[in-house]
């Protein structure tokens, strides 16, 4: 039986997916959102993220430096 490529990963991720991935609850991925820290993908009315947006904020925070909103 010839082995079978994972799926690939997901473009966009859930609220729920999002705030697993920061390791935080949804309340504080939406404050996060809110408060300018994390863009949104909205599809309707569904409203997801991009974990390119995840993984720049997580970079953000490492570096030190006082966070900034987004502009």
């Amino acid at each position: 039986m010839p082995d079978t490529p994972p799926p690939p990963a997901p473009m966009l991720l859930t609220s729920r997916q999002a705030a697993a991935a920061l390791n935080v609850c949804e309340k504080s991925l939406w404050q996060l959102r809110r408060d300018g820290f994390l863009a949104t993908v909205h599809l309707g009315r569904a409203v997801r993220f991009d974990p390119r947006d995840l993984a720049a904020f997580i970079e953000r925070a490492k570096s030190g430096a006082p966070l900034e909103a987004r502009a």
